[in-house]
Order: structure tokens, then sequence, then C-alpha cells
């Protein structure tokens, strides 16, 4: 195994997202990578909406099934409408295929995974109905344009954007001092109705807190996340946009005077996130959490403390310029060590045997995730704010091996027969091949059953 070939299918699988042929690659592997550096390419696909365009297309669905559920059949004709034509479905659909056929076909391979790492991050998930429409939007809005900037962006642009608001409850998050919920207060009193806002919803802030920037273990109390969710109060993101504005500051609903946050004052108004924002940024508790997520994503389920303390060192002291952390990373020793480490989600290993067989919008055009859903990973659906765990136990129980199982023998059969899996395993995995693997792969009885033991080989199912 010569460490040249032995790298190029490290940059080719760890770092991209497989090739069909190492050659790609080239002699200067972290040359290849570190030109890739750079904000994500646009994705495929055309008329892909806007955040504004998905909040109208949800209005829309919205008020039609209420329609229908006031005419007689209401109930059937909803229930015929959702399994139908639904504009909605439609935009998910587009939102999808622009996502996975992108990963499949990118020159820039790297900057893509990168996209995926910040998207998981940063989740904002179809599990909830209220982001339909959005979720798309958000990736190509808030994290694509951004991967490869300040850290301080990247945060902004996604705890601003409409889908994050949303998600996280923040669009009818008032402050309880706020001139709305006074209103309604007054309202309440002459009428007798009760209210429907009635003050602080503390998800988007306590996610920012430990999801996004600190960590769980980052420092903050409840009081900081009470604080935030004060700061936060304002950003809203209405059923309908304001023209193309799908998230904006209303001062009706913002919590007038000041705020502590971390032991430090903050003034009222649109400014104090920004500000709080630029501070999270800087905390070292942010330059270890980011540095670890990254590690992981890359190297290891248990990334080389050394390394993250490096990367860590980088994101502070450039005061999160994300370049900068790539640049470190890619220059890692720790990350060419040669064994393959990290296991693919289902999504990743079908995203690398579209690229690997050459065959990406052939396998998408024949279901609508090309099956990474029976393997247990809904398209931009995570079960949580969280995201989709990284480590490998979460994917390796007996029924999503099987599933992962299934759907080899089922690439197999289909694709078998046009390509040579023998050949292409030698080409695409190089030095990474193991002897094991080659000779299950020789002694296959046909084309299909090649096909899918390649799939199946322990070194295509890690990177």
């Amino acid at each position: 195994m010569t460490s040249t070939s032995a790298h190029a299918a490290i940059a080719a699988h760890r770092f991209g997202l497989g090739e069909p042929d190492l050659g790609i690659v080239g002699g200067d592997v972290q040359g290849w990578l570190l030109a890739q550096i750079g904000a994500a390419d646009p994705q495929r696909g055309t008329g892909l909406p806007s955040a504004a365009d998905g909040l109208r297309a949800f209005d829309a669905a919205q008020r039609a099934r209420r329609q229908a559920s006031s005419e007689p059949g209401a109930m059937r004709d909803a229930r015929a409408e959702r399994r139908g034509a639904d504009p909605l479905r439609e935009l998910v659909q587009a939102d999808m295929t622009a996502r996975l056929s992108t990963a499949a076909a990118t020159k820039r391979p790297f900057a893509e995974r990168l996209a995926l790492f910040w998207c998981n991050h940063f989740t904002v998930s179809l599990a909830k109905g209220a982001t339909r429409g959005l979720v798309g939007a958000f990736e190509r809005e808030a994290i694509r344009p951004h991967i490869a900037g300040h850290f301080e962006q990247l945060l902004g642009a996604a705890t601003r954007h409409a889908a994050m608001v949303r998600y996280l409850d923040n669009a009818l998050s008032a402050g309880p001092n706020s001139r709305v919920v006074a209103r309604l207060a007054r309202r309440q009193q002459r009428n007798g109705e009760l209210p429907r806002i009635t003050g602080l919803n503390e998800n988007l802030a306590r996610e920012t807190l430990e999801l996004h920037t600190l960590g769980v273990d980052g420092g903050y109390t409840q009081a900081d996340v009470t604080a935030l969710a004060a700061v936060l109060t304002g950003w809203r993101a209405p059923r309908l946009p304001r023209g193309d504005e799908a998230s904006f500051f209303d001062p009706a609903w913002h919590e007038p005077g000041p705020k502590v946050v971390l032991g430090k004052r903050y003034g009222e108004g649109p400014q104090a996130l920004a500000d709080v924002l630029h501070d999270l940024t800087r905390h070292p508790a942010t330059a270890r959490f980011v540095a670890t997520k990254l590690a992981r994503y890359f190297v290891a389920d248990d990334p080389p403390p050394p390394l993250v303390e490096r990367l860590a060192h980088t994101f502070a002291d450039s005061t999160g310029d994300l370049s900068a952390l790539y640049r470190e990373l890619v220059r890692a020793p720790e990350a060419w060590r040669e064994a393959p480490t990290k296991l693919k989600t289902p999504e990743e290993l079908v995203v690398s045997t579209a690229r690997v067989l050459g065959v990406g919008d052939a396998l998408l055009a024949r279901g609508r995730d090309a099956g990474i859903g029976l393997m247990g990973q809904r398209v931009q659906a995570a079960p949580s704010p969280a995201g989709w765990p990284d480590r490998a136990e979460e994917w390796l129980g007996p029924e999503a091996v099987w599933k992962r199982l299934e759907w080899a023998a089922r690439v197999g059969d289909r694709l078998g027969r046009q390509l040579d899996a023998r050949e292409l395993a030698a080409r695409a995995l190089g030095p990474w091949l193991g002897d094991d693997s080659r000779q299950q792969i020789a002694r296959a009885a046909d084309g299909p059953q090649a096909l899918a033991l390649l799939l199946m080989a322990p070194e295509f199912q890690r990177r």
C-alpha cells in the first residue's frame, strides 16, 4: 500500500463523498481538498423555492384544507387531497431531490460534505409540520453560502431564518411585557377571551446554547436560557411573509428592557441578538464544541484529543474563521490514518453509491429518496433538533444492518449486470479494499451478487 494511493482513498471517501476512480483525486491529495474550500455550489434544480415561497405554499395548503373540511365529505376529500396533488408535497420532494442530486453530482465533494455537516448541526426538520416548504430554502439560504465564512455569520443566518424560527417555536414567542401581550390582556379584560399568546418560548434559546454554540456542558444556566429567549422575542416568521421577507423583527413582540446573558448585559431591540451571537462565537466552550463535532464527523467517533485541541485553538485564534478550521483539519496527521473508521449514514451510503457507480440521477429517479428512509434516515427529517447521530453504534442495530443488506441486494439486482463490480472496487477503493472483500467480490456467482458484496463490504460501508 503506497502512502499516496492510501491518502487518495481517504481524500475521496473520508473527506469527500466517494469517487469512481481514485485518479480523480490526483497526486496532491491535500491540494485537491484545500482547493474545494469555499461556499457550497448552487443546488441542482430549477425553480427551487425561497423561504418566502415556502411560507406562501404552506399558507395556501392550510387554507385549502380548511375549505375542504367545511364541505360535505370533507374528511374523505381531505385525505384524498393529501394522497394526491399536494403542492407542498411536490415542493418537499423538489428540495429532497435537489439535495441528493447535488451531492451525487458535485465536483467539490469536500465542500458538499461540509454543507451536510452544518445542515445537521443546525437541524431544521420536516418532522415538524410547520417547517414544510422551508427546509430546502433554509439549507440554500442560511447554510450553503456561509460554510467557509466566519461561524458568526453562519450562526446568525441560521438563527434568524424563518425555518429555524418556526421549527423551534420562536414565531409565537412574545415578551411577557411586550406590546402584543399587553394588547391581548386588555382584550381579555373586555371580552373574557383567552389570549393565544402568553409569553416566552425558550426552545430556540435553549438549542442555540446547547446544540449550536456552547454545548450541554458549556457553563450556561436556566437563567441564561430565559434571558436569551427574551432577546429572541420579536424575531418572527408568520404564516405569510412580508414581501420577500420570510422572517423579520417585530418590535411589538419584543420584551423591553435589558437582559443579562452569561453575565453580560444586553440592550433591547434587534441588535441585541447580533451582540449575543457575537459573544457566543468567541466563547471558549463554542470553540471546543464545534471542534469536537467536526473531528467526530470526519475522523473518529471518539476523536483524538490533540486534534480537538488544535482545532479549538484554530477556531478561537481566528475568531471562528471556518476556512482556517478546515485547513487545520485537512493538514492534521490524525485525519489521515489509513483504516476506515467512520460508518456511513444511510444518506451517505446512497450518495457514495450513486457517485461511485456513476448513476446518480438514475438511482434517485427510482424513488423519493432512493431507499434512504427505508434504512432509517428520512432525508431532511431528523427526529429532534439534535440532528442525526454521528456514531456507528447508532446505525448498527440488527434491523438497521438487515435493511442495508436488502438495499444493497436491490441495487445489485438492478445494476449489477451493467457494471463490473470487481474492476470498480479496485478503482474506487484502491488500497482500502482488503483481501477478504476482494476475494468475496471475485468469487461472486454473478454481477448482481458481486455489486451487492461491494456495497456491503466494510471498506465501502465505512469511510
